[in-house]
């Protein structure tokens, strides 16, 4: 009797849903991706529930939205008792697996977020979300040399290298050891989370230069002539940077990989880039919500969808894949939104709500009154709020 399908999650972080090549961005180099996109599932308008790292990764995880899944601030951990597609798994016999960035974790608001501070909390096995297996580090944003600390390591240790590269590494070791006949007695679902293409920006890239500023195709959307044009171009000329290394290090974890295994690859959230004048995430907006989710490997073709998936779905997607099972999307719309607002410099300044569907965006603030909404099938770039009194396009 065959055993079901081992599943792997390949999780970004900051990795718009529109720079990839093939999704027409001729400014991201992206060969790997392209080639796994040509023989998945391409979900082209999948969205994340949160454009924050830690409410996404929760609703990612346990399929719920923030707050039920006990993610409000920013710094809230992720509550031992929560239920994950882990212990989902782990029900139907497989062996589960985490690598990489947690940053749900009980972390010192006070410490700096970047560097060893973060990168060194502890995260102990009862809040690791039900892996059995779990190998990572809290967040830090530590693009190179990062720390990693977990069931075979015990106490932070740091690690040489660009931190995709190592985490593939890291990921692929454990998968081949996991392949082999003498330990072949059950499926396994794995998650590889990886920071990248998140700030810093400016950090090296495994060896990839920074595009050229000047050379940067910017959208229509980011106003020109001023300081939100040139920090457009100095930042993305270092995210591509990033963003060809990490293509290349997935490229070489798929090469790992049995043919039969089934890939999921998405991100956690995008990042605005001047689109609208704006900078990072945490708003409404298609730079910030919008998240590649490619879905292909073993007995999936090719196919390109637009139905309105959501990160909360791939719990619920990956039980079916386990089960041999068809999944589709049941919603009309996605909804998103912002639980609190994170204080931290260029994010979204005030808590807000919504839906979204190929064709349709509205948003509300936390107190119910309309804010934005856009016909995105005549104005994809939402430079035009059909909001009564924001018809200007302003917030």
């Amino acid at each position: 009797m065959s055993l079901p399908p081992d599943i792997l999650w390949i999780v970004t972080t900051q990795w718009r849903a529109s720079a990839h090549g093939f999704a027409g961005d001729r400014n991201a180099v992206t060969p790997h991706l392209d080639a796994f996109a040509s023989r998945a599932i391409n979900y082209m308008q999948a969205t994340t529930p949160h454009p924050f790292g830690p409410f996404a990764r929760a609703a990612l995880l346990t399929g719920m939205p923030s707050p039920e899944n006990g993610v409000t601030d920013y710094f809230d951990p992720l509550p031992a008792e929560a239920r994950t597609v882990a212990h989902d798994l782990a029900e139907r016999g497989y062996l589960t697996s985490y690598f990489g960035k947690w940053h749900l974790g009980l972390r010192d608001p006070a410490a700096p977020l970047v560097g060893g501070g973060h990168a060194r909390t502890m995260v102990p096995r009862s809040r690791r979300g039900g892996f059995m297996h779990w190998e990572g580090f809290e967040s830090g944003f530590l693009l190179n040399d990062p720390w990693m600390q977990g069931t075979r390591l015990g106490e932070p240790v740091r690690l040489r290298g660009y931190q995709s590269d190592v985490l593939v590494d890291w990921t692929g070791d454990w998968v081949e050891t996991m392949n082999e006949a003498s330990v072949r007695r059950a499926p396994w679902f794995g998650v590889m989370s990886v920071e990248a293409p998140h700030p810093p920006y400016g950090a090296p890239a495994a060896g990839i230069k920074p595009r050229e500023p000047a050379a940067i195709a910017l959208a229509a959307n980011v106003p020109r002539g001023g300081e939100v044009e040139a920090r457009a171009r100095r930042e993305l000329a270092g995210y591509y940077a990033h963003i060809e290394a990490t293509d290349r290090a997935i490229g070489r974890l798929l090469a790992r990989l049995e043919p039969s295994t089934v890939v999921v690859i998405t991100s956690v959230h995008g990042d605005q880039h001047g689109g609208r004048g704006l900078f990072r995430k945490g708003w409404p907006h298609e730079e910030s919500v919008r998240v590649p989710l490619l879905v292909g490997g073993g007995s999936i073709g090719a196919a390109r969808s637009v139905e309105p998936v959501s990160l909360l779905d791939l719990r619920e997607m990956t039980g079916a894949l386990a089960d041999g099972r068809p999944w589709v999307c049941a919603r009309e719309s996605a909804p998103i939104s912002m639980p609190s607002v994170v204080a931290l410099p260029d994010q979204c300044d005030r808590v807000w709500k919504g839906q979204r569907s190929a064709a349709r965006k509205r948003i509300f603030t936390a107190d119910g009154k309309p804010w934005l909404e856009f016909d995105l099938l005549a104005d994809p770039l939402e430079q035009r709020n059909l909001v009564e009194g924001h018809r200007a396009g302003g917030d």
